[in-house]
């Protein structure tokens, strides 16, 4: 009969019992946590991380998919953008084919000096002067009209040579007094 006693609240034992387990739990959970503390809070961070970039490259996947089927669903869309490329590639061709006219007149202009400087040294040639002076001379004015900035070329003041005029390496004369002698033949003095 004390079985209905009993059963009708916690007796003694049963309360000892729960204590004396939350003590081995606790026991248990503190002494994993002192051993495997921070490889525990690592692998806990990690997962969290792992699953932050998880949700991110499937939500990313979700709203290109919806992307796609809006574009499947608007050719108009498709069309469009074709159509600016194309535009875009033809502007591109007209720029390079500019560039490519302005490049071939600059150098037929070249061609053209290069051909009137010829002619005019044949012309100097044949009157009996000297071909490389006008040469110079002309080069020196295309080279002044062509270019815009007007440089002063600067004049180098008289310097000293470093050395007197009568220095001659090879006569071992004038070097100051370092000398090279060669050494001794023969065997040497250690053993």
């Amino acid at each position: 009969m004390d079985l209905g006693a009993g059963g009708a609240g916690p007796g003694p034992g049963q309360a000892a019992l729960g204590r004396g387990g939350l003590e081995v739990l606790q026991h248990t959970v503190g002494s994993l946590l002192a051993s495997y503390g921070w490889y525990i809070l690592l692998a806990a961070v990690a997962i969290y991380l792992l699953m932050q970039k998880v949700s991110q490259s499937l939500a990313a996947r979700s709203s290109g998919r919806a992307g796609a089927a809006d574009a499947a669903l608007e050719p108009e869309v498709v069309v469009r953008r074709q159509e600016a490329l194309a535009a875009a590639r033809l502007r591109m061709q007209e720029e390079l084919n500019a560039q490519a006219e302005r490049y071939k007149e600059k150098q037929r202009q070249l061609e053209e000096e290069k051909r009137r400087q010829k002619i005019a040294m044949w012309e100097s040639m044949q009157e009996g002067k000297s071909y490389k002076g006008n040469l110079k001379l002309n080069q020196h004015e295309v080279e002044s009209g062509a270019s815009t900035s007007s440089a002063v070329p600067k004049s180098k003041p008289n310097k000293k040579p470093l050395r007197g005029g009568g220095y001659n390496p090879l006569s071992g004369e004038g070097g100051g007094t370092c000398s090279w002698r060669p050494g001794r033949r023969g065997p040497s003095a250690g053993g």
